[in-house]
């Protein structure tokens, strides 16, 4: 355990941390949702990454996005897991570079335990809810983020017992309600929220203490 990981165990204890990090979570984009969410699973103890976008870094992604100037022209996947890794040098990552498909969408989170969807290609979205819901993979998505204001309308819902849904339902990201940092960090964290509190319950109910 080195000493990020002693600092995170002050608040989860060493038994929750170390069950987190026998977690496997993909992240299935890494633009505004994935790359937030990432660095905040990062902070909450876990170790296990794969992380999938075939896009780069722009400079019009640094208004919501987990990346620095310095960045811009990086493959999304490559500029995240240098970020990850400054918070914690010891992560376990793999990186994938390719678009994810029907096709393929099941061997890229073949080893997952949960996977964040955080995709813009509703077509991408579907094929990953269609191949990993029935395999039991807790898959967190989101819909609904764009604009700014009314953040409370932004809320988490349990839809099945491994699907889990944030946003608003309605407000998609567009040129009228555009994604913005405030919202879109939000939607992340209930994200990352939702992943650790699922994790965590597994733990209590495996007789962890």
């Amino acid at each position: 355990m080195n000493t990020v990981e002693r600092g995170i165990a002050v608040y989860l204890g060493e038994e929750r941390l170390r069950h987190l990090q026998g977690v496997t979570v993909g992240i299935a984009g890494a633009g505004g949702l994935g790359s937030n969410c990432a660095m905040l699973l990062v902070r909450s103890g876990f170790k296990r990454f794969v992380l999938a976008d075939f896009d780069r870094v722009d400079a019009s992604n640094l208004n919501r996005q987990a990346y620095e100037a310095d960045q811009i022209g990086q493959l999304k996947v490559t500029a995240l897991s240098q970020n990850m890794r400054a918070v914690n040098p010891d992560l376990g990552l793999d990186l994938c570079t390719e678009r994810i498909t029907s096709d393929n969408v099941a061997a890229v989170f073949s080893g997952c335990d949960a996977v964040v969807e955080a995709f813009d290609d509703p077509l991408c979205k579907r094929a990953l809810v269609e191949s990993l819901l029935p395999v039991g993979v807790l898959v967190v998505a989101a819909s609904g983020i764009g604009g700014h204001g009314n953040a409370d309308m932004l809320v988490t819902r349990r839809v099945r017992d491994n699907f889990i849904l944030v946003g608003d339902m309605e407000t998609e990201c567009s040129m009228e309600h555009p994604p913005l940092g405030p919202r879109v960090a939000l939607a992340a964290a209930k994200q990352a929220d939702a992943v650790l509190d699922y994790f965590l319950k597994t733990f209590q109910e495996q007789g962890g203490a």
